[in-house]
């Protein structure tokens, strides 16, 4: 565990990570973390929370959190980073992708949340050549799937949302078809956002918002482009990182 917290979002997070070399948040959760504006008193669940960094966010901006992580060593930094931030969070751990049986018995409801934030294991075993698992176990678990678990895990957000809730995730760029997949027939009205590290070059994550039990079509939004040419952050991106609203998109 690093000994003393990091500062996310001007120093109005602060938050205990994992030692280096296991995953520690960054650029992806400040993202995941400002993709839904909550209404004061939502519920507010992120699964696969890791140190809590995302949920806890959204817990400073009123919405009341649950956290849930499967790795005890990550449950615990999440405990204390909810204290060490004076947020009142569920820190429930279990398995994404076990039974419902299971899931309620380790303190999960169906139907209980307005939102659910993720960020998904990127990599599914087999399926992804290049991707080598890191020799942290920790690091392994949170970047590594079975085959089938994304469908089975935007299955668990679907049944922790009420109808309507609404679901926000990233994941890489080129999981964008995989995800639309398994989003199919539970969400509709899903957008997704492409970002890119700088100008010109592909996408490199996808932000993907949605509505379960919407029928209303996918739509595209504008890019984020997270640098400029020279390396500097774009105002987009350092705004972000400040825990400023979302950019407006263009009209």
């Amino acid at each position: 565990m690093s000994a003393e917290p990091d500062n996310l979002f001007g120093g109005r997070l602060r938050l205990y990570q994992p030692a280096r070399g296991a995953h520690r948040a960054g650029t992806d959760a400040v993202l995941l973390a400002r993709l839904i504006d909550p209404v004061a008193g939502a519920h507010v669940c992120d699964l696969g929370a890791g140190s809590g960094a995302v949920g806890l966010a959204y817990g400073l901006a009123g919405a009341r959190v649950t956290l849930v992580e499967r790795e005890p060593e990550m449950a615990v930094l999440a405990r204390r980073n909810a204290a060490l931030n004076r947020v009142e969070a569920a820190i429930v751990e279990t398995d994404l992708l076990a039974s419902a049986a299971a899931r309620r018995a380790a303190g999960l409801e169906p139907e209980s949340q307005d939102i659910v934030v993720t960020n998904p294991p990127f990599f599914e075993d087999g399926k992804s050549p290049a991707h080598r698992p890191s020799p942290n176990a920790l690091r392994a678990a949170a970047h590594s799937f079975g085959a089938g678990d994304l469908d089975a895990w935007i299955r668990t957000c679907a049944w922790l949302l009420r109808p309507g809730g609404q679901l926000g995730l990233i994941h890489r760029a080129d999981a964008l078809p995989a995800c639309l997949r398994a989003l199919d027939r539970r969400f509709g009205s899903v957008t997704a956002r492409p970002v890119h590290a700088r100008p010109g070059r592909p996408a490199i994550r996808v932000l993907i918002r949605a509505r379960k039990g919407s029928r209303a079509p996918f739509g595209l939004l504008p890019p984020l482009v997270l640098q400029e040419a020279d390396g500097t952050s774009t105002p987009e991106s350092s705004a972000l990182h400040r825990g400023e609203p979302w950019p407006a998109d263009p009209a």
